[in-house]
């Protein structure tokens, strides 16, 4: 059984994160709602931009490290909502709200379980939870700024919605803006080269081309075109095309790999918005996977990309909540979802640290 103080009062800390909006870059008032919730509780913590971060009390620096990850930003609520996505409602077991469900439930439980092992002593790890900030649109202020502040570190837990159940591998993720060159002539006479009718056979390869290896817990790379533009008037031949790719990267390849793949493959010229969202993993048999395990939790690849990304140690992607509900109208979470988060947290952990 799980401490009920620490359940109502992690519930009452989500209740005024939802009621306070937290967009990505715009995280201030949930920044200063986490200090105080630390400070109340007598942790001692750090901060940079909108992060923060706070160790066990018995710090040991000749033990292994383990992080607990999640954020307080939230993407803006979209026209169908039909419920106030700022009030924090309470209606048949259900807490509704904007970021309830992604990642308001990970990140309180997390926090519940960071206190519980706070003052601790002996632990078999230190453990080091980190709140932070621009998750949702991948921003460089946010979990990545702070990598080097918090030391060593053995593997990570994050949360993100899952049910409970182990995101033991995760898509990396890939954005490519291709831009294909003509030449501009009038529509009526046999002149110019249209850009168009040349981008259209590069765009037949992503949709056919498939990646020779698969991951096992991923399945195959994915690639989709997602976003076109060309052309300014119906009868002016194109000069220029461009359009979107989203590719989505399993543990078989590194970013640089795709990239070099797709580029020796198309005409196109191919400029990578960012390589730095790669895939990631934790092996089956890692004790924190077994301790899950245990639990009957089952284990899976994630399609979508979270924090997970730019970390270069073993993480598990596991939280109350449910992916499905993410960044939907009248966001919610079931209150018992937060109280079996905060337990499935603390009865994993407790195989680890003792």
């Amino acid at each position: 059984m799980i401490d009920k103080n620490l359940y109502q009062n992690a519930v009452e800390l989500l209740k005024k994160l939802i009621a306070t909006p937290s967009f990505s870059k715009e995280e201030d008032g949930t920044f200063a709602i986490l200090s105080d919730f630390f400070t109340q509780n007598g942790v001692d913590f750090y901060t940079k931009g909108f992060n923060i971060w706070a160790y066990n009390k018995h710090f040991d620096i000749k033990k292994k490290t383990i992080l607990l990850n999640s954020h307080h930003d939230t993407v803006k609520p979209n026209k169908s909502y039909t419920r106030n996505p700022f009030s924090p409602d309470e209606v048949d077991g259900k807490l509704f709200g904007l970021g309830s469900n992604d990642a308001g439930g990970c990140l309180v439980s997390l926090i519940a379980t960071f206190l519980h092992f706070y003052n601790q002593e002996n632990l078999k790890y230190n453990i080091v939870i980190a709140t932070t900030a621009e998750e949702e649109n991948s921003g460089k202020g946010g979990l990545e700024s702070i990598i080097p502040e918090l030391g060593k570190l053995d593997f990570a837990i994050i949360g993100e919605p899952t049910l409970m159940d182990l995101a033991i591998a995760e898509k990396g993720l890939l954005v490519l803006d291709c831009h294909v060159k003509g030449k501009s002539g009038h529509a009526a006479r046999n002149e110019g080269e249209n850009a168009i009718y040349k981008a259209l056979k590069d765009i037949e390869w992503f949709q056919n081309y498939q990646f020779t290896k698969v991951s096992d817990s991923l399945g195959p790379v994915k690639m989709t075109v997602t976003m076109i533009n060309a052309g300014s008037l119906h009868n002016v031949v194109p000069d220029n095309c461009t359009f979107t790719v989203d590719v989505r990267v399993t543990d078989a390849y590194n970013n640089e790999d795709v990239l070099k793949i797709i580029r020796s493959s198309v005409d196109c010229e191919v400029i990578p918005r960012s390589v730095r969202l790669k895939s990631s993993s934790i092996p089956k048999e890692h004790p924190i996977v077994q301790a899950g395990k245990a639990l009957e939790r089952n284990t899976y690849g994630s399609p979508t990309t979270s924090d997970q990304a730019l970390l270069d140690i073993p993480s598990l992607k596991c939280g109350p909540g449910d992916s499905a509900r993410s960044h939907t109208a009248d966001e919610f979470i079931y209150l018992k979802e937060i109280e079996e988060g905060i337990e499935g947290y603390e009865t994993m952990l407790k195989k680890i640290l003792f």
